[in-house]
């Protein structure tokens, strides 16, 4: 449970980021968005009082017992090292790296998250989570996450070499279905946006100031009340590198250089 947050420090903020699909779509190009990641780190590190990355971190995530993913040791050694200098990171995790055990909460010390948390800063009421699998719709998709989500089909995916399995999972990413949601996933549905339409059911039971989620790659700020909002906060892998900051009263969206 994430701590509730009274106020906060002088010049301080909360950040959000979501969707960097690390890995994706090669090495080099992953290599160089990686990069800028850390120099939005090396930035909002000054002002920083916490920090929560909402999932599809990476483009495919899956630990082994003793095998991790090769690859993101400089974004590794940059949160270990915000971390270690007493700034806690939030990890959520998503539709593309939900495989997330204890790797970072062990290794790194950055706490994860496998569904949607309530949290209180401020006196402001938040909800916050990727995104997937919520709301009316996308059937297919709820489907396919229950299968991934099975403990016995994950011990059989466990026994597969990682050479193999990483190169199965980064096949089915780049496939033309794939590629074809992703374009769909840029466009603005209007009424249509089954998460803003899920914001709106919830707030009728339970009220948030915001409803802060990613996984739609459009950065959204939509009204869901007279005293409620929607915050989505796009994406860094077509080089948009949107985000989101706390200031104790308003929560805002930017975009980084």
């Amino acid at each position: 449970m994430i701590a509730k947050v009274e106020s906060l420090f002088p010049n301080k903020k909360i950040y959000f980021a979501s969707d960097f699909h690390l890995g994706s779509p090669n090495a080099s190009i992953s290599l160089e968005r990686e990069r800028k990641i850390i120099r939005w780190l090396d930035a909002i590190k000054p002002t920083a009082q916490q920090i929560f990355l909402l999932g599809d971190v990476f483009d495919f995530w899956y630990e082994y017992n003793h095998v991790v993913p090769k690859g993101y040791i400089r974004f590794f050694g940059k949160l270990a090292e915000i971390i270690d200098s007493g700034i806690p990171i939030n990890f959520f995790t998503g539709n593309h790296d939900l495989w997330t055990f204890d790797y970072f909460p062990s290794e790194i010390g950055m706490k994860v998250y496998h569904c949607p948390q309530y949290v209180e800063f401020c006196g402001k009421k938040l909800l916050i989570g990727h995104g997937d699998g919520l709301g009316n719709g996308d059937y297919g998709y709820k489907i396919l996450k229950k299968i991934f989500e099975n403990r016995f089909l994950q011990y059989l995916f466990a026994k597969i070499h990682p050479d193999l399995s990483f190169r199965l999972a980064f096949f089915w990413s780049r496939s033309s279905k794939n590629k074809a949601r992703n374009e769909e996933e840029k466009r603005f549905l209007g009424e249509k946006e089954w998460l803003w339409q899920y914001c709106k059911a919830l707030e009728v039971q339970k009220h948030a100031d915001y409803y802060i989620f990613g996984h739609r790659h459009l950065p959204l700020d939509l009204e869901v009340s007279a005293n409620s909002r929607y915050i989505n906060l796009g994406e860094w892998f077509t080089n948009q590198c949107h985000y989101a900051e706390f200031d104790g009263n308003n929560l805002t969206l930017k975009t980084f250089e």
